[in-house]
């Protein structure tokens, strides 16, 4: 865990390590009171000390209802780093290692990001991303290192049962082209 800048005596974010490299679950301080809660969603050099160096050049927001799920996602060519958090509602959001030649090939780490808890997941370049919705409605935030190139797309498939994971659904709502992704074993065999 680490707390690189502090305001008074208290941390404005902690960053917490997470079983994939460069992978981190982020914290930050929320100030509220009666009137409600204000938070730094970014700021360059807390987020450079706590190892995301990488330029923002897109912001994306999805609006998604309940038991949708999104991903698993990646760019193969042109990789985007995403901080991604949920400012309205709750998702369970898991970031999977694809890279055959990693240590951590076909880990994966989730965790709940919801508009009660603020925390933010930094997914690195590489790897696959996806979340499910868990409350009604759950808006979703994503500051991506590289532009969005529909050409270049590419995922893994969600109950990839060598990935195992832990969702919190059983029949998600999927778009066509997420029910049609890769499994690990056909990333690991190069095929596409």
């Amino acid at each position: 865990m680490r707390y690189p800048r502090l305001y008074g005596n208290k941390p404005l974010m902690k960053t917490l390590q997470t079983s994939l490299p460069g992978v981190l679950i982020i914290e930050p301080r929320v100030f509220g009171d009666s009137r409600g809660f204000f938070k730094e969603t970014f700021q360059a050099e807390r987020y450079r000390d706590a190892g995301i160096e990488l330029p923002f050049v897109q912001d994306n927001h999805s609006r998604s209802s309940r038991g949708v799920l999104r991903g698993l996602h990646l760019q193969k060519r042109h990789p985007q780093g995403k901080l991604v958090s949920c400012s309205r509602g709750a998702v369970y959001d898991v970031a999977v290692d694809v890279d055959p030649a990693s240590d951590t090939f076909g880990v994966y780490v989730a965790t709940e990001l919801s508009e009660d808890n603020h925390r933010q997941l930094w997914i690195p370049p590489g790897y696959a991303h996806g979340f499910c919705v868990l409350t009604d409605v759950a808006d979703f935030q994503y500051k991506c290192t590289a532009l969005y190139q529909p050409e270049d797309e590419a995922g893994l498939i969600w109950n990839d049962p060598d990935v195992g994971i832990a969702w919190p659904v059983d029949t998600p709502a999927l778009s066509d082209k997420d029910q049609l992704l890769p499994s690990l074993r056909d990333i690991q065999a190069g095929c596409p």
